[in-house]
Parts: structure tokens; C-alpha cells; sequence
């Protein structure tokens, strides 16, 4: 068996698709006017003086905090069958395809929220390890569900899920130092080239 492994944003898709996905859920005045808002905890991040973790936190808080869960998954929902196809690279996608006719097993691995990933997966018959958020009443608290799929994190999550051992090789692909660790594990590690 052979796993092959892929980030998302900015490996397979051209953009980020968080911000897309931002833009498109609460529109560009409301978003723009919570990213001032949050200002500072941004200049930290950028310092290097808070973590990815909090940071992004911040960000999810600041635009998504006590959104009805079912009205977020209906907007997930929409973006992820609707629009998300704008943003993916070809050249990825054709490496998934090629993966999928040899008879890997192909996972999406990323620091994104799994809702607007997850029809998208679905349709294209990929698995999924995603950034998961906190619900509680029926609304989201703002806050991740364990820690935000990053860094070492992805490796984590590879391993909980997959025996890494029943694999005769291990392709990765990334675009970042955020997943490096994950290029790491890999038999055959691409960073920011498919081939």
C-alpha cells in the first residue's frame, strides 16, 4: 500500500482558502473591519511572540464566534461544493488523480477548518485531516477542538489515524515550514514541486 500525502493551502489550491472562505461567508467590509479589530494579535504572530496556534485562534473568534453550527456548515457546505474548484491548482489536482489510479490512498492534510473542506474531499474521494472547531449549544465557541493541524501536529494526526509501517512508501507534498514535519515521515517528500 502507498499513502500520499498533500497540504492544502498554497499545494494544492493558489490561495489560502481560509481567507477565501472568510471573505465569502461574512463579506469584505466584516471581515476587513475584524482583521483591524485583531490587529495586534496579528503584529505578535508576525514577531514571532504568540503561536500559529493562538493566532489563527484569534482570527476564527474574531469572525466566526457564536455562529449557529448548522448556519456555518450550510455556508461550509456551499463554498466547498460551490466554489473551492476556483482556487485549486491543476497541476495538484492532476497529481491526485495520478495517485488515485496507481491505488494510493490520498489524504488532504491541513491546517484549514475541515467544514469547508470536507464536501470537497467527499467528491473527489480523498480523506481528511483538518483543523476541527469547538461546538458547544449548538454554536461555535471560537476556539479549536485540540490543536490547530499544523507542524508537528499533522504528523500527530497522521499517525493516530494511519499505521505508517503498513505502507511500502509515503509520498508528502507542502509548500511551507509548516509542513516540514509532515515531509519528514515521507519516503518520497516534494516541497512546493509535484514532481
Amino acid at each position: 500500500m502507498i499513502l500520499a500525502l498533500f497540504d492544502f493551502d498554497g499545494t494544492v489550491t493558489t490561495k489560502d482558502s481560509m481567507l477565501e472562505f472568510m471573505l465569502y461567508a461574512v463579506g469584505k467590509p466584516s471581515f476587513y473591519f475584524r482583521l483591524l479589530q485583531i490587529s495586534p494579535i496579528l503584529i505578535l504572530y508576525k514577531l514571532h511572540l504568540i503561536s500559529n496556534h493562538s493566532a489563527k485562534e484569534s482570527l476564527i473568534s474574531a469572525v466566526f464566534k457564536g455562529w449557529r453550527y448548522a448556519l456555518f456548515e450550510e455556508v461550509a457546505d456551499t463554498y466547498s461544493n460551490d466554489l473551492l474548484n476556483e482556487i485549486i491548482r491543476p497541476s495538484a489536482i492532476e497529481k491526485i488523480r495520478w495517485h488515485q489510479q496507481q491505488g494510493h490512498k490520498v489524504v488532504i492534510v491541513s491546517a484549514s477548518i475541515e467544514n469547508w473542506l470536507r464536501e470537497w474531499c467527499k467528491k473527489n474521494n480523498i480523506d481528511l485531516i483538518a483543523t476541527r472547531l469547538m461546538v458547544k449549544g449548538g454554536k461555535l465557541t471560537g476556539r479549536f477542538e485540540g490543536r490547530n493541524c499544523h507542524g508537528q501536529e499533522k504528523v500527530n494526526r497522521i499517525t493516530a489515524r494511519y499505521e505508517l509501517s503498513e505502507y511500502s512508501d509515503i509520498y508528502a507534498y507542502g509548500d511551507s515550514p509548516g509542513d516540514k514535519a509532515m515531509l519528514g515521515i515521507a519516503s518520497k517528500p516534494y516541497y512546493r514541486y509535484f514532481d
